[in-house]
């Protein structure tokens, strides 16, 4: 068969694409980048907002249109919620839900093909990894979230908290090396609670990683800022682990933060920034905020603006809050009007964009790794190489003659750069390679 995945949403999605394309190959049959050309076409849906759920919606009747002979099959959170109407959806062959996604490509396999014999046992072929031009991976470390945040819908279609064995994950890292990633980002719905169902933690999860692998780089996707034991910064003395995480804040007045039942107050909050940055010059410390949750007094947004800035985030990702049906949020009383939630939206995005140059600038005259992932020519025939510092910011560089052996040899390599400054317009890094 030949396979096309797509998916919507998270990180965790884009992680549990890597280990179906992993599985699909190793069964002998062959991931493919269009899907005009599958013959089973699986769509990893999103459900966090009621635009996601829309977006998933979309995709799978373009999906559809475009090739309308394949198999269309549809897993994620979208369609673990409302499985019955995906399943009844026009073009859609099989419903996957949350709960058994993990053995997806075997539903796939028994429900529209025999195994065949793995196409790795007759001739090496390129890691799908790469055929999707990536430079990093998305490692699914566990699944399922013990707590109920009032606004989220993922936990109630992920389920409990299930975490991999620590042998599953180091064995997966290790084939990645092999394979020549250069990085990888740990990924779940609930990071920071890895191991509270198999007595680990995500402290020795890491440890392990940087121990007994040899992968240059890692990183973490989004990780809830509770459940992170005091020592935890300490990992980052070892460079391999890289100076950036996403701490989901979502509102900076505590009144909000109670009616979204966080388990972090501000003051914890700053307590864990401020831990970060002592013990790692330049980190870089990035968030979300939901924008207009029911009941949101002007006060109470002011109070998220003037926390927001006192912390100086990198990036901030904004939301305007969407109800969504099944949560507690959504029967929550005082609902804000759309109007004041993109006015506020547009304070907030104003804001985030100072906090980004400010940032930017702070990294000038630095001498920092970056990774190469991407690359054009030019209108003045220089190569435009980008990529990624440590702290998880855009760099670029040019480089004359693009036709060079060292330029060739550049993308998904790390060196050494100076960073000169940043462009304004794009609010991208600019260095020169030592």
């Amino acid at each position: 068969m030949k396979v096309h995945l797509k998916a919507l949403g998270c990180r965790l999605n884009e992680a549990e694409l890597e280990q179906w394309s992993r599985s699909f190959r190793a069964s002998g049959h062959d991931v493919v980048a269009e899907p005009s050309t599958a013959d089973v076409v699986v769509v990893n849906t999103c459900a966090v907002t009621t635009d996601a759920t829309k977006k998933s919606r979309k995709l799978m009747n373009r999906l559809h249109r475009e090739n309308p002979q394949s198999k269309l099959v549809v897993s994620g959170c979208y369609a673990t919620l409302d499985s019955d109407h995906v399943a009844e959806r026009i073009g859609v062959d099989l419903v996957v839900p949350n709960q058994e996604k993990d053995n997806l490509p075997q539903h796939v396999m028994d429900a529209f093909s025999a195994n065949t014999m793995p196409l790795v046992a007759m001739e090496p072929g390129e890691s799908s990894l790469f055929v999707r031009s990536r430079q990093r991976a998305f490692i699914k470390i566990q699944d399922g979230c013990r707590y109920r945040c009032t606004f989220c819908i993922v936990t109630i279609a992920r389920g409990d908290e299930r975490s991999r064995s620590l042998a599953d994950i180091i064995d997966e890292v290790n084939a990645l090396v092999e394979e020549g990633i250069k990085e990888i980002v740990l990924t779940g719905v609930h990071v920071g609670g890895y191991g509270s169902d198999i007595d680990s933690s995500l402290y020795d999860l890491v440890k392990i990683i940087l121990d007994e692998t040899d992968i240059p780089r890692v990183r973490f996707a989004s990780v809830e800022p509770w459940d992170l034991p005091d020592k935890f910064f300490s990992l980052f003395e070892n460079s391999r682990l890289m100076p950036h995480m996403h701490l989901p804040l979502q509102s900076g007045a505590d009144s909000v933060l109670r009616r979204m039942s966080r388990r972090c107050k501000t003051t914890e909050f700053k307590d864990l920034v401020e831990q970060a940055r002592r013990a790692i010059p330049h980190f870089n410390v990035t968030s979300d905020i939901i924008v207009g949750f029911p009941g949101e007094t002007d006060d109470e947004w002011q109070q998220t603006m003037e926390y927001v800035e006192s912390i100086g985030f990198g990036h901030l990702h904004i939301f305007s809050y969407s109800p969504r049906e099944g949560t507690k949020a959504a029967r929550l009383a005082s609902p804000i009007e759309n109007e004041i939630k993109k006015q506020r939206s547009r304070e907030l995005h104003a804001l985030a964009d100072s906090m980004k140059q400010d940032m930017l600038a702070q990294q000038q005259g630095l001498l920092l790794d970056v990774l190469w992932e991407q690359a054009k020519e030019d209108n003045n025939g220089q190569m435009v190489y980008t990529g990624y510092a440590p702290n998880y910011l855009k760099v670029e560089t040019r480089v004359s003659q693009p036709h060079s052996e060292f330029n060739h040899s550049l993308k998904n390599q790390i060196t050494n750069t100076k960073i000169d400054g940043f462009s304004k317009e794009n609010l991208h890094l600019q260095g020169t390679i030592l």
